[in-house]
């Protein structure tokens, strides 16, 4: 019996997620490496590919397994690192909800708790405030609610994120 309570305690505080590095310096590339696994109390080893978005920086994709709160770890250990941009999800467990955290160099860091499919929650509350806010004003409500969905870090990192192997990067800003 004292056996199956703690293999449903281990399960219930366990999670999971990814790091995903959209960019990073060559130079720099070790050294986040080094503070994700100090997150994650073991040594990591990343694959890095070139990130064609950014000449001369580099990409990867971490999965990542570890205590609920995992993902928040990682993604404070790395913040504030100028020239890098990165996302870190953490899956929703037992006790537990999800999140992601997305930072740029611009813009600092952004978390927004997920829920079972990955999509962004935004508290009940924080709509509150939004259309408090707004008023009658549809067009600040919308200002808000990109605000509270984090519209900002996800435009800044689309382009760093499908800008992948065999995906071309499109600039929108040099059309024509």
């Amino acid at each position: 019996m004292e056996l199956h309570v703690a293999a449903q305690t281990k399960t219930a505080s366990s999670a999971r997620g990814v790091l995903f590095v959209h960019s990073s310096p060559r130079a720099l590339s070790p050294h986040v490496e080094w503070a994700a696994g100090r997150a994650l109390g073991r040594a990591v080893n990343f694959t890095w590919g070139d990130q064609p978005a950014l000449k001369g920086s580099l990409r990867t994709e971490f999965y990542w397994e570890g205590p609920a709160g995992t993902g928040a770890q990682i993604a404070s250990a790395l913040r504030g690192w100028e020239h890098l941009r990165y996302e870190v999800t953490e899956d929703p467990s037992a006790g537990s909800d999800g999140g992601r955290w997305m930072h740029t160099p611009d813009l600092g860091v952004f978390y927004a708790q997920t829920d079972s499919v990955g999509n962004t929650v935004i508290p009940e509350d924080r709509v509150r405030y939004a259309m408090e806010i707004a008023g009658s004003n549809a067009l600040e409500l919308h200002r808000e609610l990109r605000l509270a969905l984090g519209q900002a870090w996800d435009d800044e990192l689309e382009a760093f994120r499908h800008a992948g192997e065999g995906n071309p990067v499109v600039w929108l800003h040099k059309v024509g």
